[in-house]
């Protein structure tokens, strides 16, 4: 399957010759092609956005709501394909691509369907005046989502942004471009006004460099690596674009002795390798007190090595394969480097063979099984880097200050989790920790209504609830002399 952009409410074929095969991770095999878009692609998509936000940014915050539950209706209809394609394209099983990734897509456009829709300016009285605070579309927006998540992250964009009276135009990863597509053959059947919301396919160097600098873009939203995110703020900070950036995360998982053992056990268990590790919420660093250390490890251990790893399309996989070669490689080299630094493997490793248990036609796949690293000093480079893998440390500590000062002893903080039945000292921890997020007694247990985002290495900016609706839009003051 040839991919093509959408344009000004129509699939278009990119203007140059270059594709980029889109890759099953499960079986190393090629499925589709997406196209690397051009600057002039770019430039196209920009103008159709800029053409259409006017006749947008006009409509009536209940009138764009309509629209927002129109597609959440459409999606819905398309569950089952959004979940199959996204579990093929990302290699995530498929019970958690139907779970979290459709099922996340649709709620994200009835969610903020309703919130914009109740939206109201506020009025603040003053002895001899009256401040009216109204919210307006800022214009052109950027969109750019990475490969875990690709519709779920889409759509926590799209929807804010669309909805606030903006105009976008999406950049999905060149990796996993379906469900951006699917949102797209979704979009033009329910028939919303050409140019709202308009995609280019491509890759950072190529399409996401010229729509991040672009002069005509006034807003730019981008979840990825921190790497890349500087490139993002480098390019758009001399035009002085409205921006937000969600990056990457090296969280603690902090494990009290008063904790519930089995619960924290499955729930930390859950926070260190849903999606293979590939989220950048994961909980990869585990810090465990000191007095039940042995206990906590034995029970973990035995809980990874029940995790079921394979096809991804069975209800039964609770582990699937690593999005490519190239990255698989990176965790790997991750792995080397903890030897290195005199970690001792609990279990997986690259020396714990996958391969047997899984069919002919995956054995081309990106596999690796859960590895779980004990003897590492919290300082060390496995301990501290992002990682995104199926690959976790554990460290022991023994009073609340020693876990906050490992918690915080990171370039990142994106959020964290603390499991205790002392809920008083689970919230003073938490608030203990240079984080964004933190979680006490569950982990990625999420109200869209409340804030996302990190500090340090881990971004700029909050979105969801309203947050987004502050980010997406520019606020005006009337102030009235009675």
């Amino acid at each position: 399957m040839d991919l093509m952009n959408y344009i000004d409410g129509n699939f278009q074929a990119h203007t140059g010759e270059q594709w980029l095969d889109v890759v099953e991770p499960a079986t190393g095999k090629q499925f589709a092609r997406v196209p690397l878009s051009s600057p002039s692609d770019v430039d196209s998509a920009i103008l159709a956005a800029r053409k259409a936000q006017s006749e947008w940014g006009g409509l009536s915050h209940s009138e764009r709501a309509g629209w927002l539950d129109i597609i959440a209706d459409e999606l819905e209809s398309r569950y089952e394909d959004i979940a199959s394609l996204e579990s093929r394209d990302t290699g995530k099983p498929i019970s958690l691509a139907r779970a979290v990734d459709a099922n996340r897509s649709v709620a994200n456009f009835r969610f903020f369907a309703e919130m914009i829709r109740t939206h109201r300016g506020e009025v603040f009285e003053m002895a001899d005046a009256d401040n009216f605070v109204t919210y307006r579309p800022v214009g052109v927006g950027a969109l750019i989502t990475p490969w875990n998540l690709p519709l779920y992250l889409l759509s926590w964009k799209v929807a804010p942004a669309i909805g606030m009276g903006n105009t976008v135009v999406c950049k999905p990863s060149e990796m996993t471009p379906m469900t951006a597509n699917l949102l797209m053959e979704v979009i033009d059947k329910v028939g919303l006004p050409p140019g709202v919301v308009n995609l280019v396919h491509g890759d950072g160097g190529g399409a996401g460099s010229c729509l991040v600098s672009h002069s005509d873009v006034d807003l730019v939203s981008f979840t990825g690596g921190t790497s890349t995110g500087a490139k993002v703020a480098a390019s758009a900070a001399p035009h002085f674009k409205k921006i937000s950036l969600e990056l990457g995360g090296k969280n603690s998982s902090i494990v009290f002795a008063d904790c519930d053992l089995n619960k924290t056990i499955e729930g930390v268990g859950r926070a260190a390798f849903l999606n293979q590790g590939q989220i950048c919420l994961c909980g990869s660093r585990i810090l465990v007190q000191d007095s039940i250390y042995d206990e906590f490890v034995e029970g973990f251990i035995d809980s990874v090595e029940s995790l079921k790893i394979g096809d991804p399309s069975e209800d039964s996989t609770q582990l699937g394969a690593l999005i490519s070669s190239g990255h698989l490689k990176k965790v790997k080299e991750y792995v080397s480097i903890a030897k290195d630094e005199g970690g001792h493997f609990l279990t997986g490793g690259d020396d714990m063979e996958i391969q047997s248990s899984l069919s002919r036609d995956l054995e081309g796949g990106y596999w690796m099984a859960p590895t779980v690293i004990g003897g590492l000093s919290p300082d060390s480079r496995c301990s501290t880097e992002e990682i995104f893998g199926p690959v976790v440390t554990v460290h022991r500590f023994k009073t609340e200050e020693e876990a906050i000062e490992i918690a915080n002893g990171t370039r990142y903080g994106l959020a964290g989790s603390v499991w205790t039945e002392d809920l008083e000292k689970g919230i003073r921890v938490a608030e203990g920790i240079r984080t964004g997020m933190v979680w006490v007694n569950t982990w990625l247990h999420r109200d869209l209504r409340t804030p996302f985002g990190g500090v340090g290495d881990s971004g700029v900016g909050r979105e969801g609830g309203r947050w987004s609706l502050g980010f997406f839009s520019e606020t005006l003051n009337v102030c009235v002399k009675r």
